[in-house]
């Protein structure tokens, strides 16, 4: 019998707990990695997932770990999510051989192949045609694996977007676009670059299956993820998901976000999805303070953690430079 206390929910203790611990543990390597670049151990962009941390968390529970994941250049988050160590985040930041990505692409172009993770891309939008690139090559291997493909509102203004999503759709590529919607582009608001202010409906010339979601949910952000991905592996090709979020802090590092009123930012950490996350548990009694003040230890040690690794691994060697730049290849039907 459901008590006043409890919070009625379809989904179980244990995936609130995995949703609680993930979102803390990208909430603090942010706030850790904003620190770092204040010291200016990290140099060059960086761009911060916080506020947006519901949109990792759901898709997470939503998907199996060979799908694949692209993103843009605010690619931390979802990095950790699909399973790359803090440690090898961290180091890439710094710039360090350790790192995920060698040390040589820095804060925006996370990348693994072994936890199907493809980016990290700098170029706004080049994302969501590699996206259907990478949704072919399942299509082609068939495989019931799934491509999501993240971009921002700012990128939905992109060309590549209608090529991709006409070509998606004429092939019923199991790919699912998400816009991750957090209002702004850089500095420029939604309404100030677009006529239409509902980016779901971008699909509408293409009769592709489109939704709008409640990013600062968790529980929506899975829902909405799960039906497309049926979609797709059923071979009912692409959805556009619009998943609406928000950043608390600025586009980048560089970024004051003197754009935003602080009523409006204060608005929306109202709905914090890890403090939405963590009423659920206590309500239900799913875990005692003290357990939830282990998961918070646990979260930090991991963060403080990385931060030593970074620290003590190995700048790249000098003859790493042009490794994994350019691939030499022989092809047998070209004559000099």
């Amino acid at each position: 019998m459901q008590t006043k206390t409890e919070v009625k929910t379809k989904f179980t203790k244990e995936q609130y707990l995995y949703w609680y611990e993930l979102m803390l543990l990208l909430r603090r390597f942010e706030e850790k990695a904003g620190q770092l670049y204040g010291m200016q151990k990290i140099r060059g962009f960086c761009h911060l997932y916080i506020g947006q941390e519901a949109i990792a968390a759901g898709a997470m529970s939503a998907t199996k770990p060979e799908d694949k994941f692209i993103t843009a250049y605010r690619d931390h988050g979802l990095a950790i999510a699909k399973g790359i160590s803090a440690n090898a985040c961290m180091a890439e930041l710094y710039g360090k051989a350790t790192g995920c990505s060698k040390g040589k692409g820095g804060s925006m172009h996370f990348f693994s192949v072994e936890h199907n993770f493809f980016g990290g891309h700098g170029i706004v939008g080049a994302q969501i045609g590699t996206g259907a690139g990478l949704a072919f090559a399942e299509q082609y291997k068939g495989t019931d694996n799934v491509v999501l493909c993240y971009f921002g509102d700012g990128a939905a203004r992109q060309g590549i977007l209608h090529e991709t999503f006409n070509m998606a759709m004429l092939w019923k590529l199991p790919v699912i676009f998400i816009c991750e919607n957090n209002m702004y582009a850089m500095g420029t608001s939604v309404e100030r670059t677009s006529n239409v202010l509902d980016i779901y409906k971008l699909s509408n010339a293409y009769d592709m299956p489109s939704d709008t979601i409640d990013g600062m949910s968790c529980e929506t952000v899975h829902e909405g993820i799960s039906r497309a991905v049926k979609r797709a592996r059923a071979g009912e090709g692409p959805t556009l998901l619009e998943i609406k979020t928000y950043r608390y802090r600025g586009h980048s590092m560089s970024d004051p976000a003197k754009y935003r009123t602080k009523e409006e930012v204060e608005e929306y950490k109202e709905k914090d999805p890890i403090n939405e996350v963590l009423k659920v548990i206590q309500k239900n009694k799913w875990a005692t303070e003290a357990e939830i003040e282990a998961i918070n230890e646990k979260v930090k040690k991991e963060v403080e953690d990385c931060v030593t690794f970074a620290e003590e691994s190995p700048w790249p060697s000098d003859d790493e430079l042009l490794k994994d730049v350019y691939v030499q290849e022989d092809y047998p039907f070209i004559v000099d």
